[in-house]
């Protein structure tokens, strides 16, 4: 790297802010080339699910195209599905190679490679821990993803007990955080009951917060409401800095990640924070371009007018916002909850297709 590289590198936000603050960045892709932009400006981890599967197979295809071929010939057997899965491996594999550094560097903390269970199994807690466990083994620096289900609360303690670092993903709400963290406590302590390894583990859990928005606007539209211009971009962050109090105040030990990127209060009010940002690396782009100062704001409360009215207005806000707002039978049927995890099986017939177009060529397009 050129020095000037060097002192462009230094004044981008996510630097400043990963150099300066506790907060950290993680890449929401496994694509390699946004991998490495993320690590230059300061990011100790990336994800893959998917959704961010198919997206980086549309980058990639020259690379996975003759892969998924061998895979093909090797595997005569094998259903489309079988084979997409082993590409998710396979990429969250060669991301996790360009992390490894952190991750040693850091005690298993950071430097992680998050790959997500298959979301079709979400309301079956030990395929989940099957698969989490498989996953686990792909890379010493795995930490899996296991959706925040009624099914998958149960996945993440027993995924926890046997040593899986786990991202618990599909979670907008505090009743869900609390939910995760809780099961992440009771899967440490009967690790620690049986002198058992802990201090490597990096667990997170997620709250979507962007989803969380989208799901109130479309509450909004249905329901012919209407509120001050803005304040529906605050619901997420409300519910993330309530969620960050209750986890310092009671000594949880998992840390809150921002993820599902809409404005840029999804970065910038969470600095400071012992948390991980987690943008696709447009939004990344977008930030290192920005002129935001980039100082704490994790304890500054968001204004109280515009919670109030959002508890008033909006129901399913009053249930993300409270802690005893959905009980964890309810964790499936929350509004954000089934539009996301429709997301991510539609992402897997998509990931699927692309396989067969590799595969078992349409012969009318030839």
């Amino acid at each position: 790297m050129t020095q000037t590289q060097s002192q462009l590198q230094f004044k981008s936000p996510l630097f400043q802010m990963t150099q300066t603050t506790p907060t950290c960045l993680w890449n929401d892709s496994a694509c390699i080339e946004e991998l490495t932009y993320s690590i230059e400006h300061g990011a100790v981890g990336a994800t893959c699910n998917p959704s961010i599967a198919v997206s980086v197979l549309k980058q990639e295809m020259p690379v996975w195209k003759p892969r998924i071929q061998e895979l093909a010939v090797s595997m005569p057997q094998a259903t489309e599905d079988q084979i997409a899965w082993k590409i998710v491996e396979e990429m969250s594999a060669n991301a996790a190679r360009l992390l490894k550094p952190v991750f040693d560097r850091e005690g298993g903390r950071n430097g992680r490679l998050s790959i997500q269970t298959d979301p079709r199994t979400y309301r079956n807690s030990d395929a989940i821990v099957t698969q989490a466990t498989r996953f686990s083994q792909l890379a010493p620096n795995m930490i899996v993803k296991i959706a925040a289900t009624r099914a998958g609360i149960v996945a993440i303690e027993e995924a926890t007990y046997r040593g899986i670092s786990i991202n618990a993903t599909v979670s907008f709400t505090l009743p869900q955080a609390i939910a995760v963290a809780e099961a992440v406590e009771r899967g440490l302590k009967r690790r620690e009951a049986e002198g058992l390894e802990i201090a490597t583990m990096g667990p997170v859990c997620t709250i979507m917060v962007g989803r969380l928005d989208d799901w109130l606007k479309v509450l909004m539209e249905k329901n012919n409401l209407s509120v001050d211009p803005g304040y529906l971009e605050w619901a997420g962050v409300a519910v993330f800095k309530k969620a960050y109090k209750i986890f310092r105040e009671r000594g949880y030990r998992l840390r809150l990640l921002s993820a599902a990127f809409r404005n840029h209060m999804h970065w910038s009010e969470f600095i400071g924070g012992d948390v991980v940002i987690s943008p696709p690396c447009s939004w990344q782009r977008r930030y290192n371009a920005c002129d935001i100062e980039v100082i704490p704001r994790i304890d500054n409360p968001v204004d109280p007018k515009i919670v109030d009215t959002l508890l008033k207005k909006f129901p399913d806000f009053a249930r993300a916002y409270s802690e005893n707002g959905l009980s964890h039978e309810e964790f499936d049927t929350f509004g954000s909850t089934r539009r996301t995890l429709r997301q991510f099986i539609t992402a897997c017939a998509d990931m699927n297709g692309m396989i067969r177009d590799i595969i078992l060529p349409n012969p009318d397009k030839e």
